[in-house]
């Protein structure tokens, strides 16, 4: 389960090449790929009775899902704070792939506290992803590994956890 908890005004952290790769997306997605979207629904529409045109309906589809992923793009290159990769110092923040054990338990949880615009869109990374600003980014920020930080859930619990290992992403 991926929690990214960004508030629509806030500020995101990315590196140069994560910018620089949502950018030629938009680009990709914002001109050749809603041209060629444009080109099925035209062709679509010179196939006649639209009503039960299938062909029509998934270009249709396919518009709305591009231009809501534009505006999404848009949005994020906009709030886009860049910045360098962080130091390999053990100190957490944003950028850092963060591993943490719950106080009385055995097991390690690892996640990137960030945004997800960090991951890279064709690697196979499956990391949750924390924000900054949530309980345990808030909790955690700032803190070295082996140190303990104390965070409150939305239901009043207090969490503490452990900083086993931070590293950059």
């Amino acid at each position: 389960m991926s929690q990214d908890v960004t508030p629509e005004a806030e500020a995101i952290w990315v590196t140069q090449e994560a910018y620089d790769r949502l950018q030629a997306e938009l680009e990709h997605l914002s001109g050749a790929l809603r041209d060629d979207i444009k080109s099925k629904i035209a062709a679509a529409r010179d196939e006649g009775d639209l009503s039960e045109n299938g062909g029509y309906h998934a270009a249709r589809e396919e518009q709305g899902k591009n231009e809501a992923r534009i505006r999404q793009l848009e949005d994020r290159l906009r709030r886009a704070q860049i910045g360098e990769k962080p130091a390999d110092d053990g100190h957490v923040g944003e950028g850092m792939k963060v591993t943490i054990r719950f106080q009385g338990d055995t097991d390690t949880e690892t996640f990137l506290l960030g945004s997800r615009e960090l991951l890279t869109m064709d690697s196979a990374v499956d990391l949750d992803v924390y924000s900054p600003t949530s309980p345990l980014g808030e909790a955690i920020s700032g803190k070295s590994v082996g140190d303990s930080a104390s965070y409150q859930t939305p239901t009043g619990a207090t969490i503490t956890v452990e900083i086993v290992d931070a590293v950059p992403f």
